[in-house]
This record gives structure tokens, sequence and C-alpha cells, in this order.
């Protein structure tokens, strides 16, 4: 008996995905559940398991093909003579297999770009899994680029199917022919691709406009060093920043709710409930899980929840819906040392909000210069919709609630 794999039903607003590569090939033993292949869509990276066990007979749609709902993928032979439950995969030792292994759909994605055989990497992941530090260090230690010299008559050279990436170097009277001049192509991801097409969005459709503030940020420190042991103790995670910035943030959105809302067409929707997205950069890109009705999580829950997109970013298993919809944004680009930015909006939102380093500052408090710890803030807004007067009230709204962190616990 044959059975039928398809594409399984993409997230809704989701046109087609992309076949990353197969598990299996053609003629390998598989059992029910088993992954086979990975697509990717703009946001997130799909599995699709085997529905029953079998030998993959026939592979249809290859590596790098674009598919949409209900495409055939391959089909599976179930015929009892040829399929044994425990028997290995056809032309297989009973060594483990590079297909075999379990992996993230991102470290999968960097050893499929690079052909490299998983069995040879060392995990250090929980249950000796790969991690995407383990296979870039297994990069770094065994793999050399081999730049090939190209003579002036070559013709042009063929894209390769398995979309290797190929060094060349130019010779020219007017360079050194001794010394390369690498360089690399390789297909930008679905998701680079939508990335950039939004943000190309946000800057030709929305009258954008960023205004700043700084917030002294020593009542915050102090209260995490007070509790933190405390926190920690309880509720089994660490009291970051993240949750005072969702927190002030929140209170803020009730009093301005047109920095909450968003534009549709000649229409204002208001939003009464407070999804926050909180930008990550993930191996695959920049992507930004959604904390829904944050307004009704404590700070326990709300580190929790940003933990947990952490993890699942770095795995590359967010699903849609935690990255679909949002009414605001935050993003830090402090962690990585950013003094100040302009960030842009995430259509349709009408405004995010900056985070950046926090750096000892020379301050005047009652007449007198101290140090305190300072960070600068930014709120990028679409003026079409919100007025300089209520975006830099917003602003002064989170700098007060943080500076003064006791009034996002009583709520005053």
């Amino acid at each position: 008996m044959s059975i039928e794999i398809r594409v399984p039903t993409l997230p809704e607003s989701v046109a087609d995905a992309t076949l990353i590569n197969w598990h299996k090939q053609a003629g390998d033993t598989i059992q029910k559940d088993e992954n086979l292949v990975d697509l990717e869509t703009d946001k997130v990276v799909l599995e699709v398991p085997a529905p029953v066990s079998g030998i993959l007979s026939e592979i249809i749609a290859q590596d790098g093909s674009t598919v949409k709902d209900g495409d055939l993928l391959a089909t599976i032979s179930t015929d009892s003579e040829a399929v044994s439950e425990d028997s290995p995969s056809t032309g297989k030792t009973n060594e483990a297999s590079a297909s075999d292994i379990p992996l993230s759909p991102a470290v999968r994605r960097i050893i499929f770009e690079n052909d490299l055989d998983p069995s040879l990497i060392s995990g250090t992941g929980k249950g000796g899994r790969l991690t995407k530090s383990d296979v870039q260090d297994y990069l770094d230690q065994n793999i050399s680029p081999k730049p090939t010299v190209m003579q002036k008559a070559s013709p042009e050279p063929q894209v390769e199917e398995t979309r290797q990436v190929e060094l060349t170097v130019t010779s020219s009277t007017k360079i050194d022919s001794s010394r390369a001049r690498p360089e690399q192509r390789v297909p930008m991801t679905r998701l680079r691709a939508k990335v950039a097409e939004r943000l190309l969005q946000a800057q030709q459709n929305a009258a954008m406009l960023t205004t700043f503030n700084e917030v002294n940020m020593q009542s915050v420190i102090e209260l995490r060093k007070q509790y933190q042991e405390r926190f920690t103790a309880k509720h089994g995670v660490k009291l970051g920043f993240m949750s005072f910035f969702i927190k002030a943030s929140i209170e803020a959105l009730k009093r301005f709710p047109a920095i909450n809302a968003s534009i549709d067409g000649q229409d204002i929707i208001y939003h009464g409930y407070y999804d926050v997205g909180i930008a990550v950069a993930s191996p695959r890109g920049l992507i930004v899980p959604v904390l829904r009705d944050a307004d009704q999580l404590d700070f326990a829950g709300i580190e929790k929840n940003i933990v947990d997109f952490g993890e699942k970013s770095k795995a590359g298993t967010l699903s849609y819906e935690e990255l679909n919809g949002g009414t605001f944004t935050i993003t830090n680009g402090g962690i990585f040392g950013s003094m100040l930015s302009t960030p842009i909006l995430n259509p349709p939102q009408c405004a995010i909000l900056g985070m950046h380093a926090i750096t000892e500052r020379p301050v005047v408090e009652n007449g007198e210069i101290v140090i305190r710890p300072v960070m600068y803030l930014a709120l990028s807004y679409d003026h079409r919709l919100v007025d300089g007067r209520d975006a830099v009230q917003f602003l002064v709204s989170i700098k007060e609630g943080l500076e003064s962190p006791a009034h996002l616990l009583l709520n005053i």
C-alpha cells in the first residue's frame, strides 16, 4: 500500500513554504512520527513527521523547492514484505546515521548548508544533543575555506543544487594574484527576506519619528539585588530587567491608548488588550515572540515566559501562534552594548520601545553631582496616529515607573 505525504495546513496568512532538507533518502526505512523533512515559512520551521512506518519509496519535492498547502512531498510504501518495524534503514549499518540523530531545525540547517556529518560532532546539550555552538566550534576547528582561482576565460560557475557556498578569487594585473580575495554567495532565508520586507514597509508606509529620554536605573537595580535570592528560590527564575519595562510599558499604554492602537486603512483599531512583542535575536534572525495578555501576568509569569521564548528561539521551536500578532513591541539592544538607537516599527503596530546599555554617568541630584546607572530609552512611533505630546509623555510615564518601581507594584 502506498501512502502520500503532503504539505500540512500552513499557518494563516502563510502562502507557501520552502523545503529546507530531507532527513531520509528514497529507499530508507522510516518509523511512524519520525521527522522526515523541514519546511521553512516566513517565521517558523515546520517539521513533517511520517504518518506511518514503512519505506520512503519516492521523493517528489526536492530540497530548496517552494511548496503550498496539500502539495505532494513523497510516498511511503507499507507493504508487509518490505517493512519490518525493527529493521534498520536500507543500506545502513547498526551505527547511527546522520538522519537518526535528533537535531533542532536551527542546528539541522547549519549541518545541511555545510554538508556535515552530525555523528562526528560531540554534543554538549541536554542528553548529548548538538547545539548551534557545538556545530560552529566544529566548523571553526575542522573546516577551512579553499578558494578556487578563476581564469579570465573561464565560464561562469554553475549554481550547485546542494547550495554549497563557493569561494572564488578574481585574478587581475593590478592585484597580487597570490592573495586570496574570497566571496560568499548564499541564499537569503525566508525569515531574513520577510524581516527585510517588513522593515522596508515600515519606513515607506509610516510617518516614523523617534523621541528619547533617560532613566535612572538605581532603584530597579537595588530592588533586584535586595530580593533576587528570594525571588529565584520561590519562582525558579531570576528577576530580570525586562519584567520591569513590560510592567512600566503596560501602565503607560493604559494612560495613552493611541500608542496601543494600529491603523487599518482609514480606520483606527484601539486594542483593549496588551500583547507585548519582545524582539529576540535567534540563529535564524530577528524574531518577535508575543507575550499575550501581559497585563494579567505578575513579574514571575513575565520572566518565565521570557526564559521560555529564549530557549525556544535557540532551538528553533517557536510556534507560529507565538510569533503572530502583538500590539506593542520592546527591543533591547543594550544586551549587545548599544548606547542609543532608533528602533523601526513592527507593522501594523504604531510604536516600539528601545532599551539600551546601562552605563554609569554623572547625574545632578539635590544640587550635587553623583554617579548613577543610566539607560537611554527610545520610542519610535507612527506620527499619523500618535501626537508628539503623547509620545513624549508616554516615555516620561515609563521613566517615572522605573525610577519609582513602587508605583508598578502598588498600581498607582
